[in-house]
C-alpha cells in the first residue's frame, strides 16, 4: 500500500472510532485513550471542573485539570506559596483552589496570579512564534478581564492578583519559598523569564506545569524550555496533554 492510501485508510479508521462512543474512556484536547478515566466521576474532581467554569468558558480540558489539581494537591504538603504565570480568567487556578479547599488547608500559603488580564504583549512573541500566527490567534480570545478576575477570586483567602507583563512585574511577587506553579503565557520569552526567576525559589519536590510544552503548534517554547533545562539541569516530562512535567 502506498504511503498515500495507508494515511487515507488511517484517517478513515480514526473518524470510524471516533464514531463508536463506547471506544474511547476520554477523547478531547487532543488526547484519545482507551485507558482508565474514572477521576472524571469523581464527585470531588466534578466540582471542581463546575467551579472553573464559573471563570470562564467550560473547556474540555479534563485530563489536564486533572494533572493540575493531582499536583497542587502533592505541592499544599509542601513549604512554599503557588503561583499561576499566565492565568487569563482563571479557569486553572479555579479549578486547583476548589479542588484543594484552599480556604481551609492553605494555613500561611499564598497563591499569586500574574498575567497582564489583557492577552498578549506583541513584543515579547519572537519571530518563530509570530509565523505561526500567535498574535492574532489571541486577538479576540485574550481580552480585557482585571476586573472579572478579581471579582472571581474574592472567595478565596490569600490569593493575589499581580497585573502586568513579565519579566516587569515577577520583582512584585513576594514569594520566598514556592511548591507549585503553572505556566501558560503561549510564547517563549515571558515563561522562560518567569521560571528562571523564580527556580532558585522552588522547594524540594516542588511541580512546575507547563500547559503549552508539548502542544502542537508551540515547538518555539518547547526549545527554549529544553534549552532552559539543559542549563538550569532540569528534565521535563512531556504530558499526552500538551502539557510538561517538572519536579525540582
Amino acid at each position: 500500500m502506498s504511503p498515500n492510501k495507508l494515511r487515507r485508510a488511517l484517517r478513515a479508521m480514526r473518524r470510524e472510532l471516533k464514531n463508536s462512543p463506547s471506544i474511547f474512556s476520554y477523547d478531547r484536547d487532543g488526547l484519545s485513550t482507551i485507558h482508565n478515566a474514572d477521576f472524571m466521576n469523581n464527585p470531588r474532581f466534578q466540582k471542581a471542573m463546575e467551579r472553573a467554569a464559573q471563570s470562564d468558558y467550560r473547556y474540555e480540558i479534563e485530563w489536564r485539570i486533572h494533572i493540575a489539581t493531582w499536583a497542587a494537591e502533592h505541592c499544599m504538603r509542601l513549604p512554599g506559596d503557588f503561583i499561576e504565570c499566565g492565568v487569563n480568567r482563571g479557569f486553572t487556578s479555579s479549578a486547583i483552589l476548589d479542588y484543594v479547599q484552599w480556604n481551609k488547608t492553605h494555613g500561611e500559603k499564598n497563591f499569586y496570579l500574574m498575567d497582564t488580564f489583557n492577552g498578549l504583549v506583541d513584543s515579547l512573541v519572537n519571530d518563530r512564534e509570530r509565523a505561526l500566527g500567535r498574535i492574532e490567534m489571541f486577538k479576540e480570545r485574550y481580552t480585557e478581564c482585571f476586573d472579572l478576575v478579581k471579582n472571581n477570586f474574592s472567595e478565596f483567602e490569600n490569593v493575589t492578583l499581580i497585573r502586568g507583563a513579565i519579566p516587569g512585574t515577577l520583582a512584585q511577587c513576594p514569594a520566598q519559598e514556592i511548591a507549585f506553579m503553572h505556566i501558560d503565557m503561549n510564547c517563549a520569552a515571558p515563561e522562560i523569564a518567569a521560571l528562571r526567576h523564580f527556580w532558585p525559589r522552588l522547594t524540594h519536590g516542588a511541580m512546575v506545569i507547563l500547559d503549552d510544552y508539548g502542544y502542537r503548534g508551540y515547538q518555539p517554547q518547547k526549545d527554549a524550555m529544553d534549552a532552559l533545562g539543559q542549563e538550569l539541569n532540569f528534565s521535563i516530562l512531556s504530558l499526552p496533554t500538551g502539557g510538561g512535567l517538572i519536579i525540582k
